[in-house]
């Protein structure tokens, strides 16, 4: 067939079927459904939800050898769980509770035609398994029954899953998806076929006009730029509602823009968005790293104080250990000078945070039981705290090439606490 014949063919395609439109990709789409038809070879049609993918396997099975047997579309994500597999495969009277009688399957009824499974990527995965049964070679058990039964039956799938991630997620088998997808054939959603959208809503609204009896509704020039304009989430399905509230709700046949605006979701336009994809060098992937990094830095903190305490109980001179550790106090305590709560009640404070001071050589039992919660904290450390800690560690250094001081920052301890920490995890 040549080029012409078989835009030809695709024209009569189009008026037999009423699909509207004349952009390339859907041109493609059809012309791959024509070439396939006289085959047995399994289509898996993908495509964004309401772009018309029920068109397709009827296309396929009015071109086939089948066409004078049964052509059934099944909506497996409409169907639950518990029932999905009587239902394509049949069952046996008592197989289950309210199995009063054996009932036939869509694979049986329909022997030497056509089966459409759209939303194929909601089956569950056993059935999954027992339809790669009928793939492979055309054999399937009733629930119930141990007895194999054959069938001849084309099959053509649709869906608006993501297959890959659903494979990646274990939600949908990789073999039965390779058997499904012999041949793909892609819908392009509405917001890529721009040349079609008024083309589209002209038709509703005549179709509208004619199911309703009353005049035709028309778009001014600015409604009809809203119309593209719009991203139209729900594509040719959306358009269609929107065609007929309009048909029947607006008194005025001329729709002008500000109208047909209030029609549409908020958030509808077909703008490009600029969306930031870098991040930040110490933004984290996941809540739990987040949580993971508070504790380190809980964990740094509690370390600084045990360090503050224990010179304080071997010195004793409560003045030198505050001019010694001045930067350490600094970065626990953070500058309280500047806290009038603080400041408000200095006698107070100065009672409770005060440290009696004594010789490292009169250390009462009173002292020990005081400071003994330094030893307890140091045994409840976990080994999955210690992970997570060089892991962090690994991760910012990496972040920035080696350079500690940076590290160091990011993280919230000192230089040289992280240069411990390398020698620590021998990094």
């Amino acid at each position: 067939m040549g080029v012409r014949g078989l835009m030809e063919s695709i024209q009569a395609i189009k008026q037999r079927f009423g699909i509207i439109g004349n952009t390339p990709a859907l041109n493609r789409a059809i012309e791959k459904a024509i070439q396939v038809a006289p085959t047995d070879i399994s289509v898996l049609v993908t495509g964004e939800s309401g772009v018309g993918k029920e068109s397709i396997p009827k296309i396929i099975h009015q071109l086939s050898h089948r066409k004078h047997n049964k052509y059934i579309a099944v909506n497996c994500g409409a169907i639950p769980e518990g029932t999905i597999d009587s239902e394509l495969f049949g069952h046996e009277k008592g197989s289950f509770t309210g199995a009063t009688q054996t009932r036939e399957g869509y694979f049986e009824v329909a022997d030497g035609g056509t089966i459409f499974l759209d939303e194929v990527g909601e089956l569950p995965l056993t059935t999954q398994v027992r339809l790669l049964r009928v793939l492979e070679n055309g054999e399937f058990l009733k629930v119930g029954s141990s007895k194999v039964q054959k069938t001849n039956v084309r099959i053509v799938a649709a869906t608006n899953v993501n297959m890959f991630e659903a494979i990646e997620k274990e939600k949908f088998r990789e073999d039965l998806y390779y058997r499904l997808s012999t041949v793909d054939i892609h819908l392009p959603p509405l917001r890529d076929r721009q040349d079609d959208i008024h083309l589209l809503f002209r038709k509703f609204a005549s179709d509208f006009a004619l199911k309703y009896k009353m005049p035709t509704i028309k778009l001014t020039d600015a409604a009809i730029q809203t119309l593209l304009k719009h991203r139209w989430a729900g594509n040719i399905r959306q358009l269609r509602n929107i065609a007929e509230q309009l048909s029947v709700l607006e008194q005025n046949r001329t729709i002008s823009a500000e109208t047909l605006k209030s029609y549409l979701p908020a958030t509808g336009s077909n703008l490009p968005a600029v969306i930031k994809t870098s991040k930040s060098e110490s933004d984290f992937s996941s809540e739990r790293e987040i949580l993971y990094k508070v504790l380190f830095d809980m964990k740094s903190d509690l370390n600084d104080l045990k360090k503050l305490t224990l010179e304080l109980m071997k010195n004793g001179n409560t003045k030198d250990v505050e001019k010694k550790n001045e930067s350490l106090i600094q970065k626990i305590y953070g500058d309280d000078e500047d806290d009038a709560e603080y400041e408000e009640d200095t006698t107070t404070n100065s009672e409770v945070l005060s440290i009696p001071e004594h010789s490292a050589n009169h250390t009462t039992p009173e002292t020990l039981d005081k400071y003994h919660f330094a030893e307890e904290i140091e045994e409840e450390e976990t080994l999955s705290l210690q992970d997570k800690e060089l892991e962090l560690i690994k991760k910012s250094l990496e972040r920035h090439q080696g350079k500690r001081k940076l590290a160091a920052a990011e993280l919230g301890i000192s230089e040289r606490t992280l240069y411990r920490k390398i020698k620590q995890y021998d990094l």
